[in-house]
This record gives C-alpha cells, sequence and structure tokens, in this order.
C-alpha cells in the first residue's frame, strides 16, 4: 500500500509528468523499444531515488517494459508530493515518499520497497543496498543486480568491494560519461543556483562564492557562479583538481583562508564535515551556507546548532542562525541537497541522459543474469555511445561518421610523418 503526502496533488503530478516526458525525447524513444521487448516483464524493480517528475518518467519506462515498481525517496526532502501522489495512481507502481520525512519513515520506506523483493535495484546514494546487505541478507540470492546514480554511492560501493561485503552486481551508473559529465556538470551547475535563488533571491553578481570540492558537481557550480557574475574560489584536497580549478580562473586556497571571503558556500564533496566550526566562527555576517553534495553531513550542523542563540526559519527552507557573537548566518536546504530541498532538481533534458543510462543499465543486467561478477561494474563504452547518439537525435542534431580510409588510418601504426 502507498504512502504519500496527499492524493489529491495527483493530478498537477500527471500534468508536470507530462511536461517532462516532452523534454526527455531520448528517454521516451528507448521505451518505445523497451516497451515492445518488453525487457523486464515478470521483474520487480526497487528504486530509492530523488520522487521528481524526471524519476517518474523513469517509473514509466519500466512499467511499459513489464516490470513492477516500488519506489522510494534517496533523500527526506527530495520528493515532490504531486509526483509521488501521481505515481501511486498507475498500474504496477507502489510509492512511499513525502517531502520532509522524518527519518524513522525515511528507513520504514527503505524496509517497504525491500519487502517486495525486488529483481534489480537502482540507488542514489546506496542507502537502499546498505539496508539490503545489513538487514535482510536472505534476498541477496535473489537479486539480480543493482545499478548506483551517484558518485557518493559509488565511493561507498567500492568500500563494501574492499571490505568484501558486496555480494550482488552493481552497475556504476555514474561513470557513464553521458552521466557524470552532462548530468553532474550541467544539471548540478545549473540547479543548485535554482535552489539558492528560490531560498534566498540574492544577487549573485559581486558576490564571493566558495565551491568546496572541484570535481564534476564542484565545476558545474563554479562555471554557473561565474556566470551569474560572482568571483569564485575553490578548495580542494586533490592536487590535480586544485590545478584545475587555478587553470580554470578560479583562486584556490584552504578553507580556513576562504571561510572570512565568502558570501555564499556550496558543498559538493560528498564527504563529511568540510564546514566545521572552527570556519562557521570566522565568516561574514549574512553568508548562505548551503549543501549540493550528498547527505547532510558536509555542513556541520549539529556544531552549528551550539553557536547560536536563536534559530528561525525566515523564508522557503531558509534558516537564520542568530550567532552568540551577533552575526547571522544563513542555511538553505536545511543543509540538505539544495537543488532539491530548495528547488526541484536537474531540469528534465539532462536527466533523461541519465536515466537512458539507468534504463540500458537494467537491460544489461537483465540480458547478463547469473554471468555478472560480485563487483562494481562499468557498462560498455557503446553503450554510452548509444545514449549519446540518442540525446542527438532528440536534439535534432547529426554528426560525421568515419570515411573508410579514416578508419583504416586510426587502426594502422605504419604509416609516420
Amino acid at each position: 500500500m502507498s504512502h504519500v503526502k496527499d492524493p489529491q496533488l495527483a493530478e498537477q503530478g500527471r500534468l508536470n509528468l507530462e511536461i517532462a516526458e516532452r523534454r526527455m525525447g531520448a528517454l521516451l524513444k528507448l521505451r518505445r523499444r523497451i516497451t515492445k521487448d518488453q525487457t523486464f516483464a515478470g521483474l520487480t524493480i526497487g528504486m530509492a531515488l530523488h520522487v521528481t517528475k524526471e524519476t517518474g518518467v523513469l517509473v514509466r519506462t519500466f512499467t511499459a517494459g513489464g516490470a513492477k515498481v516500488a519506489v522510494t525517496s534517496c533523500n527526506p526532502l527530495s520528493t515532490q508530493d504531486d509526483i509521488a501522489a501521481a505515481l501511486a495512481e498507475e498500474d504496477g507502481v507502489l510509492v512511499w515518499a513525502y517531502k520532509g520525512e522524518t527519518t524513522e519513515d525515511y528507513y520504514k520506506f527503505l524496509t517497504a520497497v525491500i519487502d517486495t523483493e525486488p529483481d534489480i535495484t537502482i540507488d542514489d546514494g546506496c542507502d537502499l543496498v546498505t539496508e539490503i546487505h545489513q538487514k535482510h541478507p536472505d534476498l541477496l540470492s535473489k537479486v539480480i543486480g543493482g545499478c548506483e546514480e551517484t558518485t557518493t554511492g559509488i565511493n561507498r560501493l567500492r568500500a563494501m568491494v574492499q571490505d568484501g561485503a558486496l555480494k550482488m552486481p552493481m552497475i556504476a551508473v555514474n561513470d557513464n560519461k553521458t552521466k557524470h559529465l552532462m548530468d553532474n556538470y550541467y544539471g548540478t551547475g545549473q540547479s543548485t543556483f535554482d535552489g539558492i535563488l528560490r531560498s534566498t533571491n540574492i544577487l549573485v553578481a559581486g558576490k564571493t562564492v566558495v565551491v568546496l570540492g572541484y570535481g564534476s558537481c564542484g565545476k558545474g557550480v563554479a562555471l554557473r557562479a561565474k556566470g551569474l557574475g560572482a568571483q569564485v574560489i575553490v578548495t580542494e584536497v586533490d592536487a590535480f583538481c586544485g590545478l584545475q580549478a587555478a587553470m580554470d580562473g578560479n583562486r584556490v586556497m584552504r578553507m580556513e583562508e576562504a571561510a572570512p571571503l565568502g558570501d555564499l558556500f556550496v558543498t559538493v564533496t560528498g564527504n563529511y564535515h568540510v564546514i566545521r566550526t572552527e570556519h562557521m566562527q570566522h565568516m561574514k555576517d549574512t553568508a548562505v551556507l548551503c549543501n549540493s553534495g550528498h547527505f547532510d553531513n558536509e555542513i556541520d550542523m549539529k556544531g552549528l546548532e551550539t553557536m547560536v542563540k536563536r534559530k528561525r526559519r525566515v523564508r522557503h527552507y531558509l534558516d537564520e542562525y542568530l550567532m552568540k557573537d551577533g552575526r547571522v548566518l544563513y542555511v538553505a536546504g536545511e543543509g540538505r541537497l539544495v537543488n532539491l530541498a530548495s528547488a526541484e532538481g536537474h531540469p528534465s533534458e539532462v536527466m533523461s541522459l541519465s536515466f537512458c543510462g539507468q534504463a540500458l543499465a537494467c537491460e544489461y543486467l537483465v540480458k547478463h543474469r547469473g554471468k555478472l561478477p560480485k563487483d562494481v561494474i562499468t557498462l560498455p563504452p557503446e553503450i554510452d555511445a548509444e545514449i549519446a547518439q540518442l540525446q542527438l537525435t532528440a536534439m535534432g542534431l547529426t554528426i560525421d561518421k568515419l570515411t573508410p580510409e579514416q578508419v583504416k588510418y586510426l587502426a594502422s601504426w605504419q604509416e609516420g610523418t
């Protein structure tokens, strides 16, 4: 039995799903083939993803291919309640999700998905797979395999491999070029500022934006900040990423140096407590803090609570912290993913690419059932190329093809200068 906030929101959810589908041409083209082949007939797919309109289009793709789908959120603040209500009315779909879930409900809903005994799992952050391994190991013999959407989740899976704990094949969808070089870069950059602006309505131009982490997501955030007229400072722990940030025209320094300079701080590391109390005590009055990584521990929110005289909600998912020394700090999205807590996540066009990756990864698991190692697996490059071609076609674009002479030349080594 599904659990959503308000079933009466279903009509608005259907309208938003309709809008998203019109912008996700690559996934719809793939859906037509999956529907014809009934790729997932008789299978149950368990999903812990952000329950957004784009995820709804992916759910419909799986049910069109014959699957039953059980879906919950991978973040307590990332559900769009109208989408959850709409999906709960569709055949073959069970939904447990609402925006603002308690921690108790969050894990109860993960368990509800697991109780459907999924054949395939789809994760965003690895919580679903972790729960199966730790609390429901009896299901591991039934599961064909799973897919992971995020860098954070891939890091956790590789830690499981290192510990000898992973007991099912897991496809690293995040490692597709069409995912981490498109979704993470273009999607995170745009949707992060969408969330920041909805929460704060600040003028970005002329501000100093501190971006913590310069992976694909951090690069996207820095690009958008500069495009809006900000000066950008990057903090990093990886020498090459720090070098890239400098070569891209950003100032690079340690966080203790950046703390008193920033007007807006955006964490995109996937790591723990990268903004700590010793940084907050040196920040400007009215500085804004937000996270666009994964979990809500990139900013030390508990530490911040110990520094304040008062906390109050002043705008849409914007909390004001009155510090004991009289300064005010603002936190957008409760320290959770600001693009989903305060906005609607990535645009449909970029999620079409990512979710083509999810659908094709699930198809790959089905085709290679019982033959894949219990490891983190990267899809073959030809599947990534197929996704890119689907998107080019959806955009009405064509590219050149190699001539026979060029193919021969690239495969040879004898001809020199």
